[in-house]
């Protein structure tokens, strides 16, 4: 309604001054010819000069009434074409705002019923993408919280190579962050070689492709199970390779433990009951008359039948601590304590070999373990730095700290670790050199169990070794957390 007054009032501006022009040249037209008669008929005498006076009188104030006029047609028409453009600039600016992704952007534009229709047709047009701007990004978030809680390692390359969508159990497998992988190329990151060929390989055939592959990873054999597979928009254009990685570790760990379990066993019991079998035999076979063989023999049965004992005791820890959902009692824990304890454990050992301890602890560093547990890793790591490394040898102990671990270090001078046999030290009754082991009493599964700890601790475990010259494993247990 509002609208339309302004329309009526602009109008009659227009027709108003339109009028006054008229009138203008008309009365302009015929005013010397009624001044004439006026004078004529009342018999006024008047000269050529005051005709001209009052004509020119007359004709300044016709022009000020032509200028009114003019002002008023020119006004009007102005303020008509304006209430013509501006809904048209406004719905302009609308359709731009639209384009630029804005879809809250609306048209608030008055004028005719044409363009009272276009503004309803932008403003619906804005409505529509709206709504399909909130479902894109419904349906790209569900397709974001799928990809990032499946339980697999996914990473989309685009056609160039570059890394376009990438989760979280990829970068968490591969100790990667988010910024170091986005928008970079694969063969940038450092993914192990048989990754990268696996990729190269869908890439260049363009086919779907299924492997499973052996890498090793911070010191451990991982097995994964990796699809690869084409990407393929509409109209058949490729836009790159999809790669799913399924962690069967586990799986096959546990496949090779079924069918190792019991030759190894065997084999470690061997050794005892063979001894004991054949000593007590030559005994009841009448070598008990003699006191100094009967001693000899009786005292190896013992050492054979201790050994027989801690394989069994390890293996029944190894299985105590595998079993799942086993926990330990993370409480604040003193590692200079718990080194103290460990260090006074196996000293004896240490005098053995005339060997020695190195501390180097700055200060103390407190964190979330179970005291007895953490012990028992660090007397096994302590325990087999003696039980490796040459007499008159030093074994040193550090306590360091970092933003989220307390971290201690078990460093030998012992006889090393091969760079091949690194990612196995940790498996069930691997030994590095199996004839000084066994010569020691051991069983072969102290890493194994310390490994198991460790990570029930939610740390973490790392080794650095040289053949000849040592090795150093480092154990890094999580931080009491500061209040």
């Amino acid at each position: 309604m509002k609208s339309f007054s302004n329309q009526l009032y602009l109008f009659f501006m227009i027709i108003t001054g339109s009028i006054f022009a008229v009138l203008g040249i008309i009365l302009g037209q015929l005013f010397p010819f009624f001044l004439k008669n006026y004078f004529d008929r009342n018999k006024i005498p008047y000269d050529a000069e005051t005709f001209r006076h009052i004509n020119s009188q007359y004709f300044f104030v016709l022009f000020i009434l032509m200028a009114i006029a003019l002002l008023l047609i020119s006004f009007g028409a102005y303020r008509l074409v304006r209430n013509m453009i501006d809904p048209l600039e406004n719905i302009t600016k609308t359709a731009k705002e639209l384009s630029k992704g804005n879809y809250r952007a609306r048209a608030y534009a008055m004028g005719p019923s044409t363009i009272l229709e276009l503004r309803s047709s932008i403003n619906n047009l804005a409505r529509t993408l709206q709504e399909i701007e909130k479902t894109r990004e419904v349906e790209e978030e569900r397709l974001k919280t799928l990809i990032e809680n499946m339980g697999s390692a996914l990473i989309m390359i685009g056609r160039e190579g570059n890394v376009s969508i990438v989760n979280g159990q990829f970068l968490h497998g591969f100790d990667l962050s988010l910024d170091e992988v986005r928008g970079k190329n694969f063969n940038t990151l450092g993914l192990p070689k048989n990754i990268e060929q696996f990729i190269d390989h869908v890439f260049l055939t363009e086919e779907p492709y299924r492997k499973q592959i052996e890498i090793e990873l911070h010191h451990e054999i991982l097995y994964k199970q990796v699809y690869g597979a084409p990407v393929v928009g509409e109209h058949g254009r490729w836009l790159g390779v999809v790669i799913v990685m399924h962690d069967i570790t586990e799986l096959i760990r546990l496949e090779q433990i079924r069918k190792d379990f019991v030759a190894n066993v065997s084999h470690e019991l061997r050794t005892p009951i063979t001894s004991i079998k054949g000593f007590s035999e030559t005994l009841l076979d009448g070598a008990f008359k003699d006191e100094k063989m009967l001693l000899s023999f009786l005292d190896i049965i013992h050492q054979e039948s201790n050994r027989l004992q801690m394989l069994i005791n390890d293996l029944l820890e190894l299985s105590k601590i595998e079993q799942h959902g086993y926990t330990v009692s993370n409480v604040p824990t003193s590692l200079q304590d718990v080194l103290i304890r460990a260090v006074d454990v196996t000293s004896p050992r240490l005098d053995e070999k005339n060997m020695q301890f190195s501390v180097d602890i700055v200060r103390d560093v407190v964190v979330m373990g179970d005291s007895n547990r953490l012990i028992q890793i660090f007397t096994n790591l302590i325990a087999n730095a003696i039980t490796y490394s040459p007499e008159d040898t030093t074994i040193t102990l550090r306590i360091k700290e970092n933003k989220e671990y307390g971290i201690v270090e078990v460093e030998d001078q012992g006889i090393g670790i091969d760079k091949n046999e690194l990612p196995r030290i940790f498996e069930r009754f691997y030994r590095v050199d199996k004839a000084r082991s066994r010569n020691s009493g051991g069983t072969g599964l102290g890493l194994a169990i310390v490994k198991h700890l460790v990570e029930a601790h939610h740390g973490k475990l790392d080794i650095v070794s040289e053949v000849g010259k040592g090795t150093c494993i480092k154990i890094m247990i999580p931080l009491k957390k500061r209040i």
